[in-house]
């Protein structure tokens, strides 16, 4: 990588941090600022889904399971805020005279709430990772109980009416950490807070990328063995990869609630999963604009042909991964390199491959 590749991404950020904060406020409408605020909550998962499958070569199929717990911490806060010393209304519902769960009494607390997001997925994705990477899980079996871990959690909560809401999931939000929601110039608030939360995992994952640990990964992913026959444990540097996509995720779920204004089990399961994934394969999951913009792109293709014809989205979403993976396997980010890469001629010899894992060990 050239010295000046790192510096234009970074001013990539910073065009992409104007269009996002200063511009589309100005020029969307109320209803396409919410919908690109949700398209941002969406994108910072997608930013950590690249930094671990993009970097890493852990196919993260169950982030599902994180924007979760960020989603519900978020949106049990925000109904215990608007309920007041009440319990909230659909509990009321199924057993007028039963207690508040103990579980969702510390979420009275902003602080308790705030360290919930960031902790909870933290926490779960560590141990998750520790006893998987350090036993050498990878692969298909990787991904397959990632998912199988999201159409759980997803199972539970359906089956948990009375504590969460069941399929109905939790909804009808007044407040926002004392913000009145209805209020336009809050909701503009929200976007903004969103919007600014994406720019910083950009910037997090731009360091990463520029940083020892981001050649590491990049090596782990290609040469595990020879990672580890140079003194470093790839089941350490993947599993700080994963901790790190599972907050992100985490932090999307989180913002999501607010802007979109409720959460269910069907924006946490294997399809909401595989959304995510499809998004990332779309804008290149090895780069660091690609995921956010191909989440941006998918989750606008779902508001728009979704409202016209949702039967067939589904349809349209799964063609639309096939036609990536088939055809443009690193994703859209990579055409502009297809058309500026000088051709070599037949008599040419290839350029020698860098030694990535050398210098990573001097």
């Amino acid at each position: 990588m050239t010295k000046r590749k790192p510096w234009l991404s970074l001013a990539g950020i910073g065009v992409f941090a104007v269009l996002l904060l200063a511009v589309a406020p100005l020029v969307l409408s109320d209803h396409w600022l919410s919908n690109l605020g949700k398209y941002c909550c969406w994108a910072i998962a997608a930013v950590g889904i690249g930094l671990a499958w993009g970097r890493g070569g852990m196919l993260v199929m169950g982030q599902g399971v994180f924007f979760a717990l960020g989603a519900y911490s978020m949106a049990m806060h925000l109904t215990l805020e608007t309920a007041g010393d009440r319990i909230p209304g659909f509990m009321v519902l199924y057993d007028p005279l039963a207690p508040l769960p103990a579980f969702w009494e510390p979420f009275r607390s902003t602080a308790f709430t705030l360290l919930a997001i960031v902790l909870l997925p933290v926490i779960v994705a560590g141990l998750l990772g520790y006893a998987l990477f350090k036993r050498g899980v990878k692969g298909a079996y990787f991904a397959i109980l990632a998912q199988a871990l999201a159409v759980a959690l997803a199972t539970l909560i359906s089956s948990t009416i009375r504590e969460t809401g069941g399929d109905t999931g939790l909804s009808d939000f007044k407040y926002f950490f004392g913000f009145v929601l209805n209020d336009p110039a809050n909701r503009v608030m929200v976007y903004l807070i969103a919007a600014a939360l994406l720019i910083v995992c950009l910037l997090a994952v731009w360091q990463l990328y520029r940083s020892r640990f981001g050649e590491l990964l990049v090596a782990t992913r290609d040469a595990e063995e020879r990672v580890r026959f140079l003194g470093y444990d790839p089941g350490t540097v993947k599993l700080v990869a994963f901790v790190i996509s599972a907050l992100m995720a985490s932090i999307g779920g989180a913002m999501f609630v607010p802007i979109v204004g409720i959460i269910t089990p069907a924006e946490i399961g294997a399809a909401a999963s595989i959304f995510l994934i499809a998004g990332v394969a779309l804008g290149g999951r090895a780069s660091l604009f690609g995921p956010a913009l191909g989440a941006i792109a998918v989750g606008w293709g779902q508001s728009s042909l979704g409202s016209t014809w949702p039967d067939g989205w589904p349809y349209v979403l799964g063609l639309l991964f096939i036609v990536v993976i088939l055809f443009l396997p690193k994703g859209l980010s990579s055409l502009p390199a297809r058309f500026t890469l000088p051709r070599r001629s037949p008599e040419e010899p290839p350029a020698p491959a860098p030694a990535e894992l050398e210098e990573v060990r001097s």
